[in-house]
């Protein structure tokens, strides 16, 4: 209850601060919170936002299954083998480090144009960091967990799969949280620079426009799925048992 009640009142805290900003800057940088709304209720009601949002909602979920699927399995190979996961650990925390804007023309002449280089770009921002929390959780389990497998002759993908994955579940998930948002935004930051469908294009052509309310109602309706996504991944760390 207290956390529901300190969650609405952070809500409450941002519309206010919203309300502010607003009567501070006026109409040409910021909307309302009420004409935001409004806004936002009105292109909901239109086949150009859905179709837009059913390109990003693609783009995403090719991103993040790879993200996930892709992370998991590579921190589970290199936590395994130890001295993989001290070699390749400082390699991957340069690589995250790394601003992704830069590479993004190296993205566009592997991919080119159009669905597979969002895929790949919002991949780049998820993949690394789901890799990083599985690896470092599986280079920490205590060592009698290996030494049991071994007496029991395990093979390495019976060892993945009975105590590696189960001990470290919980970071998976909060690795999975971090490479949600993230991929979220290697995808809209995609469609920002090149492509001609989704949510980041419509976002870059409103700003082409002028168009604030549009701009803020695209960036309230991926704020309310982000929010709404990591509560649901919240819940699950909570419900797995330690």
């Amino acid at each position: 209850m207290k956390r529901t009640g300190d969650s609405l009142l952070l809500i409450l805290g941002i519309l206010v601060l919203w309300q502010v900003l607003y009567w501070l800057a006026g109409d040409i940088a910021l909307t309302s919170p009420t004409g935001t709304a409004e806004h936002l209720w009105k292109l909901l009601g239109t086949a150009r936002f859905w179709g837009h949002a059913a390109e990003t909602a693609r783009a995403f979920a090719f991103a993040v299954a790879i993200s996930l699927v892709g992370g998991v399995a590579l921190g589970v190979l290199l936590g395994l083998n130890r001295t993989s996961g001290v070699v390749s650990e400082p390699i991957l925390i340069a690589l995250y480090s790394l601003p992704k804007v830069t590479l993004y023309p190296l993205v566009l002449l592997c991919f080119g144009l159009g669905m597979s280089a969002k895929v790949a770009f919002g991949a780049m921002h998820g993949l690394i960091p789901v890799t990083i929390f599985t690896m470092k959780a599986i280079m920490q389990i205590k060592p009698v967990f290996w030494r049991t497998a071994h007496v029991m002759r395990l093979t390495p993908r019976q060892m993945a799969f009975t105590i590696a994955l189960p001990a470290v579940l919980p970071e998976v998930i909060v690795g999975a949280r971090l490479g949600f948002s993230l991929t979220l935004l290697g995808v809209l930051i995609g469609e920002m620079f090149a492509s001609q469908r989704g949510l980041g294009f419509m976002i870059m052509s409103a700003m082409g426009l002028g168009d604030m309310a549009t701009i803020m109602a695209v960036a309230v309706f991926l704020s309310v799925f982000a929010i709404a996504a990591n509560a649901l991944l919240m819940w699950l760390d909570r419900a797995i048992p330690r």
